[in-house]
C-alpha cells in the first residue's frame, strides 16, 4: 500500500486563497441568504420579463365564451402575435396586476404614468382572433392595469359592422358562426322529469349560478308557462326539439326595433357603466341582436361630429386618446378650449369585441370600442381544464387538454 509524507500531504489538501477585489483586498463569500435572495430575484426577473413579453397565463372565470371557452379553461396568450407593450405604469410590484395577492391593496402607484408604445409582432389583430384585452370601461385604473377580458374580435378599423336577428355581418358579409357558439332560449317543459337533468349534462347546458351542481333554474315564464331559460349551441337546440318532454323552444333574440329591455346598447348609453341611458337616444331602435351599421374607428380618419354621432366618439375624445382642453358641455357637444368641436381625426386603431355566448356577454355591443392600446395578446392554446360542477376524480376535463384556441 503507497503511503504519503504528512507534508505532502497538507500541501495537497491546503485551502484555495479567498479571492481578491481590485485593491487587494480579500472578497467576501455570499452567505446561503445571498445566495438564496439572488436566485429569486433572478426568477422574479426572468419571470416578468417572459410573462410581460413572450406568453402569459389566464384563467377563463365567465361564460361570456362559452362553449368555444369554457369556465375553467386556463390559457397561454401570446404577446408575440400582436408585439407587447411597454409599460404604462412602471411603479408595480412584479407578477401583480391590480391587488396585492390576497389582499384589497393596490399593488401599483400612479406617481409616474409613461406613454405606452407596441413592439413589433408576428401579426395584427384579424376578424374572429379570440383577443385577450384591457376592458376600455374602467377608468378607476390605468389602461394597462384594467382588467382583462376575453372575447372574439368582430369588427377590425375600417369595417363597417352590422348585426340582423343575431348575425352579425362585416362589411355587408355574414360573419363566421363557429359551432359553440351559444344563445338563449326557453325550453317549455310542462312536467318535469329526470331525463332532462342527463340530457342537460351531455350538451353541457348550464348555469354558473347554481354553484353546486351547475344546473339550469325551473320557473314559470309569464308568456311560455313552466320550463327553463338556458343558453345552448344549435346542436342543443336541434336535439331538445325533439324530445317528447320539450313541448315548445323559444328563441329569446330580441325583435329588431325594440329596444333592449333593461340596458341600452351603445351608443345609446355612451359611458356604460359610469352614466345613465340617454333621454333621446341617437339609435333607439338598435339591440343586441340588431345592431349598426357602425363603422370601426380607424387610426388617420377624420370624422365630422354631430349632434347624433358625438355619443359614439366622446370616449375615444375625451379618455382614451388624452386630449387636452377638451370637455363635454351640458348640451352633449364636446368643446376644445371653449369652443365646438367639429371634426376629430382618430389618434390609434379601434377593434368591436363580442363573447360567444351571444345573450351572456358584455361587450361591445354594451361599452363600446376597445382602443389599440388595451389589446394584449392573442389566446393560443388551452393548457388545462377543470369543470367547477364536477366531482373530484372527473374534475380535469381532459379532451381539452392542448387544444388550439379557434
Amino acid at each position: 500500500m503507497a503511503v504519503q509524507s504528512w507534508e505532502k500531504y497538507l500541501e495537497k489538501n491546503k485551502p484555495a486563497p479567498a479571492p481578491v477585489t481590485t485593491n487587494g483586498k480579500p472578497k467576501k463569500q455570499k452567505g446561503a441568504f445571498r445566495e438564496w435572495g439572488d436566485a429569486i430575484l433572478f426568477a422574479v426577473v426572468a419571470a416578468t420579463l417572459i410573462r410581460w413579453a413572450t406568453f402569459e397565463a389566464y384563467t377563463i372565470p365567465t361564460p361570456s365564451m362559452e362553449h368555444s371557452l369554457l369556465v375553467g379553461d386556463y390559457l397561454f396568450v401570446s404577446k408575440l402575435h400582436y408585439g407587447p407593450r411597454t409599460p404604462q405604469t412602471p411603479l408595480q410590484v412584479p407578477l401583480t396586476h391590480q391587488t396585492i395577492w390576497g389582499t384589497n391593496i393596490k399593488s401599483y402607484s400612479e406617481a409616474i404614468q409613461l406613454t405606452s408604445h407596441r413592439l413589433p409582432g408576428f401579426s395584427s389583430v384579424k376578424n374572429n382572433d379570440v383577443v385577450v384585452f384591457n376592458v376600455p370601461t374602467e377608468a378607476e385604473h390605468p389602461a394597462d392595469l384594467r382588467t382583462n377580458y376575453i372575447k372574439r374580435c368582430i369588427g377590425i378599423p375600417g369595417d363597417v359592422l352590422s348585426i340582423v336577428n343575431g348575425q352579425v355581418a362585416v362589411n355587408g358579409k355574414p360573419a363566421k358562426n363557429y359551432p359553440e357558439m351559444q344563445s338563449s332560449y326557453f325550453l317549455q317543459v310542462p312536467q318535469y322529469t329526470d331525463d332532462i337533468i342527463g340530457d342537460f349534462k351531455k350538451y353541457g347546458v348550464v348555469n354558473y349560478d347554481d354553484t353546486e351542481a351547475g344546473m339550469p333554474f325551473g320557473g314559470v315564464h309569464p308568456t311560455y308557462g313552466p320550463g327553463y331559460q338556458v343558453n345552448m349551441t344549435p346542436a342543443a337546440v336541434a336535439f331538445f326539439k325533439q324530445q317528447p318532454y320539450v313541448k315548445g323552444v323559444i328563441d329569446l333574440k330580441t325583435p329588431a326595433g325594440q329596444p333592449e329591455p333593461g340596458q341600452q346598447v351603445f351608443p345609446n348609453n355612451p359611458d356604460a357603466p359610469y352614466s345613465q341611458p340617454l333621454a333621446n337616444p341617437p339609435f333607439p331602435t338598435w339591440n343586441k341582436d340588431n345592431y349598426g351599421p357602425l363603422q370601426i374607428p380607424k387610426k388617420g380618419q377624420t370624422v365630422q361630429l354631430t349632434p347624433q354621432n358625438t355619443p359614439l366618439y366622446q370616449k375615444i375624445i375625451l379618455r382614451y386618446e388624452h386630449n387636452e382642453g377638451m370637455v363635454l358641455d351640458v348640451n352633449g357637444t364636446i368643446t376644445q378650449n371653449g369652443q365646438p368641436l367639429k371634426s376629430y381625426t382618430f389618434k390609434q386603431d379601434y377593434y368591436f369585441m363580442m363573447g360567444d355566448n351571444r345573450h351572456n356577454s358584455l361587450d361591445s355591443r354594451f361599452w363600446g370600442f376597445v382602443p389599440e392600446d388595451h389589446i394584449v395578446g392573442k389566446a393560443v392554446l388551452i393548457w388545462l381544464s377543470v369543470d367547477p360542477h364536477a366531482s373530484f376524480l372527473h374534475k380535469i376535463r381532459w379532451n381539452r387538454l392542448f387544444n388550439l384556441v379557434d
